[in-house]
C-alpha cells in the first residue's frame, strides 16, 4: 500500500506528539526519581517534593498526558479525516 502525502504528515505528526510526551514521561518517570533527595528539598502540600511526585505527582502526570493525547489524536482524526464512527 503506498502512502499518500497526507498520510505521511498524519503518521509524522503521531510521532512527534508521541516523542513529546514519551520526554515527558521519562522525566516524571525516571529524572525525578534520580533527582528525588535534590528535590525533597522543597514541599509541595505540607510533603517534600520529591516524595509527593514519586506517591502521587506523577500519576496525575500520566493522566495529563493520556487525557492530552487522546484528546489531540481525537482532533487530528477528525482533520485527516480517519476518525471512527459517525460525525457529530
Amino acid at each position: 500500500m503506498q502512502l499518500t502525502e497526507k498520510h505521511r504528515e498524519y503518521w509524522n505528526k503521531n510521532l512527534t506528539i508521541t516523542a513529546i510526551l514519551l520526554a515527558i514521561w521519562f522525566v516524571v518517570t525516571f529524572v525525578e526519581g534520580w533527582y528525588a533527595r535534590e528535590l525533597n528539598q522543597f514541599t509541595f502540600l505540607g510533603f517534600p517534593f520529591g516524595f509527593y511526585m514519586s506517591a502521587q505527582g506523577s500519576l496525575i502526570v500520566y493522566v495529563v498526558l493520556i487525557w492530552f493525547y487522546a484528546l489531540y489524536m481525537n482532533k487530528m482524526d477528525r482533520v485527516y479525516d480517519v476518525h471512527e464512527g459517525e460525525d457529530d
